[in-house]
């Protein structure tokens, strides 16, 4: 499966999954245009692009979703109350046209092609937000003998397992189950606690953040997976970072340090993704 992260902050989110020939994004809160561009610079096909999968309401994680649908006639999934803080969002030219709007339930499973896709409840402060659970139902065939020779690295044959998890405020224990199934992790590690206590944004936004329906810290981050992962997952990716207060250094020797204290056998990758521009293209197996 290719992975790319394409915009990962408050000045836009939107993550790109491909297999087997189709492809879904995670939010699409970037311009359309911008997001071409990615497109084009990666050699990624728009056709392949079969469905949105939108987790919140807020702009940074909708700005392009009206125009693609529209565009393209790419069908859009979200619960029905985002779909409404969508439809009531002012700085949404572009709503989604009615025949587009797939509404999804709560720890029910959907598919789009290859993936199996779970929705399931974050606490922030917007209209409604979802996590994601997403397995790939359809392994794709190898490409070569080389690509077979590394099948042993999946003798069991299970499927690929993706979880992601932005603008989460608070760390509800009905996240643990997805996150222990997840071979592979996106995870919010929005703010350094000391950076954003003496940094320049007013109380009232700084209460916001820290808030039980705002953003997750890194620490907190740190400390719950290092409490509950399993030698399942493989790789951590570290998303939403602020860019006032955090830095992805920060991020990252916060959270390795705390899994290095933890009794996994095998430490999981962690790496902080871009705010702004593409991480690259991730091969996931």
């Amino acid at each position: 499966m290719k992975f790319l992260p394409v915009s990962s902050g408050s000045c836009g989110n939107c993550y790109y999954l491909e297999s087997s020939g189709t492809a879904i994004l995670i939010d699409l809160g970037i311009g359309i245009r911008i997001f071409k561009r990615h497109m084009h610079d990666y050699g990624l096909s728009l056709s392949l692009v079969k469905a949105v999968i939108v987790t919140h309401d807020h702009t940074d994680h909708i700005k392009g979703v009206g125009p693609l649908a529209i565009a393209q006639h790419t069908p859009v999934y979200a619960s029905e109350h985002v779909h409404v803080g969508i439809d009531r969002n002012r700085m949404m030219s572009k709503k989604i046209p009615s025949e587009l709007k797939h509404t999804t339930s709560l720890d029910v499973p959907f598919e789009v092609g290859p993936f199996r896709i779970t929705p399931f409840a974050i606490m922030h402060d917007s209209n409604d937000c979802n996590g994601y659970f997403i397995e790939v139902t359809q392994p794709e065939p190898p490409e070569d003998l080389f690509d077979m020779a590394k099948a042993d690295a999946n003798p069991d044959n299970s499927p690929l397992t993706f979880c992601i998890i932005t603008d989460c405020g608070t760390f509800t224990d009905n996240l643990i189950p997805y996150i222990q199934r997840a071979r592979y992790l996106v995870i919010e590690a929005n703010y350094d606690a000391e950076m954003l206590r003496k940094g320049p944004y007013p109380d009232r936004l700084k209460r916001r953040i820290m808030g039980e329906r705002g953003h997750m810290d890194n620490r907190v981050c740190a400390e719950r997976l290092a409490q509950i992962l399993t030698p399942a997952t493989r790789h951590i990716w570290l998303c939403h970072l602020s860019e006032e207060n955090n830095h992805p250094l920060i991020a990252e020797t916060t959270v390795k340090s705390a899994l290095e204290n933890s009794s996994l056998p095998v430490k999981p990758a962690v790496e902080a993704l871009r705010r702004k521009v593409p991480s690259g293209i991730f091969i996931l197996k």
